[in-house]
């Protein structure tokens, strides 16, 4: 994060300074990844959500400055920490949002991220859910569009052509989380609402691989001069 004052605000700690954001897939970080010693790793929020915006936002189709994000993430989320709430007995058969209100940590992590992409301000209203499960994230990204849908989807194939582990679904598949369980994979699908003239898009990961621990891998994989697909699975363990 390159605003000290925002990390101060959000995570009410020293401050480290500004590294290298590990996230490949985005415009111009898979050449600085590979020439830097240490990076930023994403976290899992951030990495699906700005995924799932970055081609909109980057080509200037969509109002950046009023992105509205809801997304569920499994219990692993919290780390592995003995909690009550987080007991199967507890989170079994229930949802309930949490850091409610726009107070998330990652909100000005992604806000960041976008923001470079076009030099314009973004503003995201962001709610996280915690979901009955163990591991994924199913986030849902919208925001104001005057385009069309075959536009916006020719601009997010045109994105992730390339990458092998970003996937845009076919027309009429939506992500799930259990397909991408132990994958450093991304699933993606897009629509435009013609009834309220917004963009909306689906994505998911797992929240242990592209969301933490095979993004991770994926980045020194650069560094060190590696195939970057090393080590990492494309594919989940439910497929």
């Amino acid at each position: 994060m390159k605003s000290e004052k925002a990390w101060k605000q959000y995570y009410n700690d020293s401050y480290a300074g500004s590294w290298v954001y590990g996230l490949p897939e985005l415009p111009g970080k898979r050449e600085l990844i590979k020439k830097s010693s240490r990076v930023a790793n994403p976290g899992c929020y951030a990495t699906a959500i700005a995924l799932a915006a970055a081609p909109a936002v980057l080509v200037g189709g969509v109002d950046a400055s009023d992105i509205v994000v809801v997304a569920a993430s499994g219990t692993t989320g919290a780390g592995r920490s003995s909690k009550v709430a987080l007991s199967g007995s507890e989170i079994m058969n229930s949802m309930v949002s949490y850091k409610f209100g726009g107070v998330h940590q990652h909100t000005p992590e992604i806000e960041q991220t976008l923001s470079e992409l076009n030099s314009k301000e973004v503003k995201i209203s962001f709610t996280p859910i915690l979901a009955p499960m163990p591991r994924g994230i199913l986030a849902t990204v919208t925001s104001k569009t005057t385009l069309s849908e075959d536009a916006i989807r020719q601009s997010y194939e045109a994105a992730y052509l390339d990458e092998p582990f970003v996937h845009l679904l076919a027309k009429g598949q939506l992500p799930e989380t259990s397909s991408l369980t132990g994958s450093n994979s991304v699933q993606m699908q897009i629509a435009v609402d013609s009834h309220t003239s917004r963009l909306i898009v689906s994505v998911a990961i797992d929240n242990l691989g592209k969301g933490a621990a095979g993004q991770a891998i994926q980045n020194a994989n650069l560094i060190a001069g590696l195939s970057e697909i090393t080590g990492l699975s494309a594919s989940g363990i439910g497929q």
